[in-house]
Formats: C-alpha cells, structure tokens, sequence
C-alpha cells in the first residue's frame, strides 16, 4: 500500500535526523483547502528534535524530498507537514492495488457470532427490523472480508407474555380461519391478532374504569389480562393443548418470516429459541442462588444486587417462577459459547436496550465466565417516519414487506418516467432494495434514522440509485470500449481529477478497516457514495472513451473498471446489487 511505503520512508526520515528507532508516524490525510495527499504530525518530535513545530516538519519534508522518490513537494502549516505524492508514484500505486488481496487483520481459527433480527412470534418484521438486518448482515460481511469466521444467529422470541396474547385473542376472535383460508402471510395473519388484543383489551379497561375502578384495578380485573397470564402459566406447565396451539401458530410466523429474509437477502447460520434456552438459564440462576451469586426475595422472586457496579437490583425469577427476558438471554450466552467457542459475540439490539445489555455482562461475568468480556452490543437508533415513531401495539408500523413493495413500485414508477418502455421487475427490485438499504446504512447505528422513501431513491441524491447508476453508467462505458480494462504499464499525464478519483480508490482498505474497526457500516456506505460522487465528477469533466491519446484512453479506462469493481465489492458487503444496467 502506498502509505506503507510512505510510512517507511518516513521512518527512515527521522531516524536519519534524529535517531529514532521506534517511531510510528501518524499520518492523515491532507485537508481539501491545503496542498498535498498525506499530512504528517510532527508534534510527538520536538522531544527529538529539540526545535519548534515549524523547523522540525521542513528538515523532515528536506529529507523525504531529497532522499525519497515518492515525494513532489511539501508544505509546513505549524506542526504539520503536508506531503504531495509523485504522479508516477500514485500511477503506481493505483496499478498495483488490489481489492481481492487485501491484509488479513483476524487472528488465525478466530469466530465471531453476530446476533441480528430476533423477533418475536406475535407480529410481522417491521421498518426496525429491516434497519437490524441490515446493520447485522453488513457487519457480519464486512468482518469475513477482513477475514473472521463469521456465524449469523439469531434468537427468536417464541415464548412469553406477548406471544400469548395473540394466542388468546386467535381462540376468542379467529372463528377457526389460518393463513391459508385467509390468503394471509403468517406473519401478518399472528400479527393481526396482537392488534386484535391490544384493542379488545383496551374496551374492557375503558368499561371497567367507567363502572368505578381505578386503572390499577382495571387491569387486574380484567378477564383478557387474567386469561392470557393463565394462558402463560399453562405453557410453562407444558399443557397439550396451549402447546400444540403455540406450535401451530408459532409454524405460522417462521413460514412468513423466512419468506421477509430470502427478500431482503439475510441468513442464519443457526436460529436460537427462547423456549429452548430459557430453560437453561433457570437451570444456572438456580445454581448461582446456591452460590450466594443471586438472592430470593420474601415473595419467591429471585434477584441480582449490581449497586456497586453503579447500577440497580434486577429480578431473575418472578414470584410465581416464570422467567423474565434476561432469564431466556443467559441460557442462550451460555448454549452459543458451547455451540461455537467464539472469540467475540455481537448483539445488534436498538439503543432502547442499552441498559439490559449491560445487567446482562455483568450477570454472566459474576457467573465465572471469562468469554463475558467479548461480549459487544451493537446499539443503533431507532428508525422514524415523518409522521413519527411506529407504535406495534397499534398496528401503526411500517410493514417490512409492505415497504420492499412500496420500493419496488417507485422504482418503476422512476423508469417509466425516465422513458423504459419494457417492465423489468428484477431491476425494480435491485433499485428500489439498493434504496431503501443505502438509506439506513448510511447514517451511523448509534444515531436515529428519519426514513423518507421518496428521498432514499433519489437518482441524484446521497442515495442507492445514485451509486447504482454510476455503476451502470461505467460499464456501458466497458461494452462500448470492447477490450480489456488495463493501466498502460508506461505511467500516463494524470489530471488533478485523476489523482483525486485514485487517492480515493487507495482508500478502500482504510475505509473498510476502519468499518470493521468500529462494527459501523455507515462508514463503508458514505466511503461508497463519496467513490461515485467523485467518478461522476470526473466522467462530467473529462473525455474517456473520446480521448485521442490511446494509452492515455486505455488509463482513463483501466481507472473507471477500478472504480466499478470497489463500487461492487463495497456495496456487496453493505447487502446492495449492482446492476448492469439502468
């Protein structure tokens, strides 16, 4: 790489000057509004050099100009030297530079699990599951580039208050109808009965409250609360008739959940069930409460101490022995190290979870478990429409499905204005998913997203469609140019645009291990815009395939395939395709 080359002769440099055998240069990239490529800080020097700031950066750039060959010029701005690269150099450096072969920063039989989706049996995946996917499924990839064995899992929210409710509201409400008869997807039909309960539920709270009862009482009282709490006891109790409804309508949901994935292009290597794994942790609180690591309150419930880790007591086991979300969470921690032995385990749960994630360290490392350590959680934003955040319970989320086909549909709407004549729905599919998967990979997980599907497709926007039509746009320029994409080994006039789209291309591997680095897709994604953005500037401004100059043609050429393959690469690893054509 060339900064490797440049961070030699830097070392070199200093050495040279001040006897300094083990100094690593911090190298930056020049700001757009000062000459040069690279900025060298020269301040962890004085100390050597004995000189202020601006003396100590010119007898560094004197020495890298008069005993290097990869320097032009350079320039001292305070304590820091900026440094233009030779054109040749750079010619080099871009002929030489490979995307496939890039440095292998994981250790050797290194496994990384990461945790995406996991969710629950009682509705449909919506807008926020998508984001999770997405952040997911791009980490996941964006880790095996750099060359971790990488496992996809996910825990699947079978069991529970919640998935009871949409149980009893099918028994009470669902007159015998399924999927099939209904023509409705699984996940939607289960779904539908959620929203179901939650509104019969709310009559009778308004009509008890209304007859003299205070909301309190009103809830206690209620007969949907009393039977669906009923209801939950008996699974626990394993009764054969609660059980064979769960696993019935539970069949439902995976059917129609497994149909969302293979559209939105996620996999797992293996699916993890609360029902399952519950079990599990009860089994380990029950040890930890013989080894004085848990406490059981008058009431039966069992509960962990954390004030001294700065936190509060969290309860384990209610008073009844029904588990609690934490329970089901240690039992699964547990069962995925025996599965996998992993290095590291990632989490992919929105921010709203922040808290329990941290109870949840903490619990196993009491517990004795060194791998707790290399436990990590991937806390993103949540996502938010224009019209507000998205409220399950009332049936007012955005749809996954749904949004893939409101995508699809402005995709080709956009190509009937922009004049196709024939329909195509494989493209309309590329373009409206590239769209809608740009927009959420593009802003940083911690952060909020604001999701406007009329501005995510945008073909002249920050947007998916954006890149995917300068992708096109460069391989209509390869058809039409009919030979091989090679850089003339004889180095070519290179224009200050030429040099900026190459510096960009040199930036790949920092971008993508500074992605991995940070487990944050958005910095590939914004690296992935500025590349086409950069390219479209150059293809504006500058004959390729009208220039009369053949080698220089072929150079030009050689530079938009580059460009093409990162756009690719990159993009592939955020979950978007790249189309032919547009």
């Amino acid at each position: 790489m060339l900064e490797d080359l440049l961070n030699s002769a830097i070392h070199k440099a200093v050495h040279k000057l001040y006897h300094i055998d083990d100094f690593k240069p911090t190298l930056e990239k020049t700001p757009s509004h000062f000459e040069g490529d690279f900025t060298l800080v020269v301040f962890p020097l004085l100390r050597f050099s004995k000189k202020n700031p601006e003396i100590t950066a010119k007898e560094i750039g004197n020495e890298l100009l008069n005993n290097s060959t990869l320097i032009e010029q350079f320039d001292t701005v305070k304590g820091f030297l900026n440094l233009t690269i030779k054109n040749h150099k750079l010619y080099e450096a871009a002929w030489q530079h490979s995307i496939e072969n890039i440095k292998q920063l994981a250790p050797k039989h290194s496994t990384y699990l990461i945790e995406y989706s996991s969710p629950n049996t009682n509705k449909p995946l919506h807008l926020g599951h998508i984001r999770n996917n997405l952040l997911g499924y791009s980490v996941s990839k964006i880790l095996t580039e750099i060359g971790y064995d990488v496992k996809t899992i996910q825990i699947i929210n079978d069991r529970g208050i919640h998935i009871c409710k949409s149980m009893l509201a099918w028994q009470l409400f669902g007159d015998d109808e399924t999927p099939k008869s209904s023509g409705i997807k699984g996940d939607h039909f289960v779904g539908k009965f959620y929203v179901e309960y939650e509104k019969q539920y709310q009559i009778e709270i308004k009509s008890l409250i209304k007859s003299g009862l205070s909301k309190d009482e009103a809830e206690t009282q209620s007969t949907l609360n009393q039977a669906v709490q009923k209801m939950l006891r008996n699974w626990e109790k394993g009764d054969p008739d609660t059980i064979s409804l769960w696993k019935k309508m539970n069949q439902w949901v995976y059917d129609g959940f497994e149909q969302t994935y293979q559209r939105l292009g996620v996999h797992f290597n293996k699916n993890y069930y609360e029902s399952n794994t519950y079990i599990l942790g009860k089994k380990v609180i029950a040890e930890g409460l013989k080894k004085g690591i848990f406490y059981k309150k008058s009431d039966g419930s069992v509960w962990i101490d954390l004030t001294k880790e700065g936190l509060d007591e969290k309860i384990l086991l209610r008073s009844d022995g029904t588990s609690v979300y934490i329970t089901q969470d240690i039992g699964t921690a547990i069962e995925r190290y025996q599965d996998f032995a992993f290095n590291s385990m990632i989490y992919t749960v929105a921010d709203e979870q922040d808290y329990h994630f941290k109870v949840l360290f903490l619990i196993l490392k009491r517990l004795g478990y060194p791998w707790a350590e290399r436990c990590h959680h991937l806390s993103y934003g949540m996502v938010t429409l224009p019209s507000g955040k998205m409220k399950s319970r009332e049936g007012t989320v955005v749809d996954a499905d749904d949004l893939m086909d409101k995508m699809e549909q402005s995709a080709a709407d956009i190509a009937v204005a922009r004049g196709r004549q024939e329909p195509n729905d494989t493209l309309n599919k590329i373009i409206g998913h590239g769209a809608l998967k740009f927009q959420l990979l593009k802003v940083d997980p911690k952060k909020t997203v604001m999701f406007d599907p009329k501005e995510s497709i945008d073909f002249h926007g920050k947007t998916g469609p954006f890149i995917q039509y300068t992708y096109a746009r460069i391989q209509s320029l390869i058809k039409k140019y009919n030979h091989e994409c090679n850089y003339p080994k004889k180095p070519q006039p290179m224009l200050d645009i030429e040099r900026k789209v190459i510096k960009k291309c040199l930036d790949y591997h920092n971008q993508l291990f500074s992605s991995a680095h940070n487990r944050n897709p958005s910095i590939l994604a914004n690296y992935l815009y500025d590349l086409a953005k950069n390219y479209n500037n150059y293809y504006h401004e500058t004959p390729i395939l009208q220039e009369k100059s053949e080698e220089i043609r072929a150079f030009r050429m050689a530079l938009s395939q580059r460009v093409a393959n990162i756009i690719d690469k990159t993009a592939s690893m955020l979950g978007i395709t790249m189309p032919e054509t547009m």
